[in-house]
């Protein structure tokens, strides 16, 4: 398999979860720097220009983090629990994340989404440690047993929590109000998985 990603985005929760499940993959960066998300050669396999995307060994391009992440635990059924209600409480978790504390962090950087005018981008801008803010506030209160999402067992949905985690302190949150989240994130940076992210270049 071939694995498409960038350093610091959700991508790498794809990785994490590969190394966690112990599947073989080769890891391609794709240069955000240099805009080669938006190359004919990128858009080839994923025409949405963005990251994650995952070549399967018969040429299947997966895309979408929350998608690509259930492929991988149907190779490690460790990653997501048998129990549906345990399952739709972790999907529920990634969800959230998908849908609202990644778009409230991407108003920050990528307002030419949602917006033509560069005042309408600077306000959406400023208001980002609000909404992530609000968002941990969430994540804090509804989304961690301890340690993990789900309790004593790590799932699909702790690696995606993790990389949208640190995110954070970029975004102006302050972290000190959020014991949960900080334990959650300790116990998460000293797993091997996350070490091999740092080494990886991945993560810093």
């Amino acid at each position: 398999m071939k694995l498409f990603a960038a350093p610091g985005t959700i991508s790498v929760a794809v990785a994490i979860a590969l190394e966690e499940a112990g599947v073989d993959y080769d890891l391609h960066m794709v240069d955000f720097a240099s805009g080669a998300q938006q190359s004919d050669d990128y858009r080839a396999i994923n025409p949405k220009g963005r990251v994650p995307a995952l070549i399967l060994d018969d040429g299947t391009v997966l895309t979408e983090t929350g998608a690509i992440l259930d492929f991988v635990a149907a190779h490690d059924p460790r990653l997501m629990p048998a129990d549906p209600v345990h399952a739709a409480q972790a999907r529920s978790v990634m969800y959230y994340l998908a849908s609202t504390m990644h778009v409230n962090h991407a108003h920050k950087m990528r307002g030419h989404r949602w917006a033509d005018q560069q005042a309408s981008r600077d306000d959406m801008a400023a208001k980002v440690p609000q909404t992530m803010t609000e968002s941990a506030t969430f994540v804090e209160e509804n989304c961690i047993a301890a340690p993990f999402v789900l309790g004593a067992h790590l799932s699909i949905a702790d690696c995606y929590l993790y990389v949208v985690c640190t995110w954070l302190p970029g975004d102006g949150v302050d972290l000190a109000p959020f014991p949960r989240i900080r334990g959650f994130m300790d116990t998460m940076s000293a797993r091997h998985s996350i070490d091999v992210m740092r080494a990886k270049g991945l993560l810093r």
